[in-house]
């Protein structure tokens, strides 16, 4: 069975990225996966911004990266860019820690400008860090979600969810096409 790790950039726990990872993650569960979570908010701020490396909750984290076969990171966009807390996490995972890892970028703005992001951020991070396969990522604007008091996704528009859900069978047919290319 592949395990995957979601990765969440928010620094809110009321988000509509942190609503979505959760969304993604019970998607996921349904699918009997194994599904872990790193909501980078919840880490120390001082282990990030001084990268402490031997800190117990960044290690736990970095483990959670190392073991899935599969990493989906939401974050919003702020400035044409991901999040800054998301950027200090990611500097902890080591040089090529995303190796052999498929991994799926998904992102949330408040407008469709901030599309490019995907391609001119995520994309070369991602690289560095080894990504083996990047899945094409997604773009929610923020009109087409929203997120109840509960912290729950609400899909305004059917095609958001749509590609998601895309994007998630994408991402799971790579992962056993690798699987089947490595047994045979």
């Amino acid at each position: 069975m592949s395990q995957f790790t979601i990765i969440t950039g928010s620094p809110s726990k009321q988000s509509r990225s942190a609503a979505l990872s959760e969304y993604i993650a019970a998607y996921l569960q349904n699918e009997k996966y194994e599904v872990k979570t790193v909501h980078v908010r919840d880490l120390p701020a001082e282990d990030l911004l001084y990268a402490n490396f031997s800190s117990p909750a960044i290690q736990e984290a970095q483990k959670k990266v190392s073991a899935a076969d599969a990493v989906i990171i939401v974050s919003p966009i702020y400035k044409a860019s991901y999040t800054g807390i998301l950027k200090t996490f990611l500097d902890l995972i080591p040089e090529k820690g995303l190796h052999n890892k498929t991994v799926l970028p998904i992102a949330t703005g408040g407008t469709i400008a901030h599309l490019l992001a995907l391609d001119y951020v995520f994309k070369p991070t991602l690289s560095v860090l080894g990504a083996t396969a990047l899945i094409h990522g997604v773009y929610i604007v923020d009109s087409e979600v929203a997120y109840t008091k509960e912290n729950e996704i609400e899909f305004i528009a059917e095609e958001a969810e749509a590609r998601i859900k895309r994007s998630l069978k994408e991402l799971e047919y790579h992962l056993e096409q690798t699987k089947r290319s490595v047994e045979s």
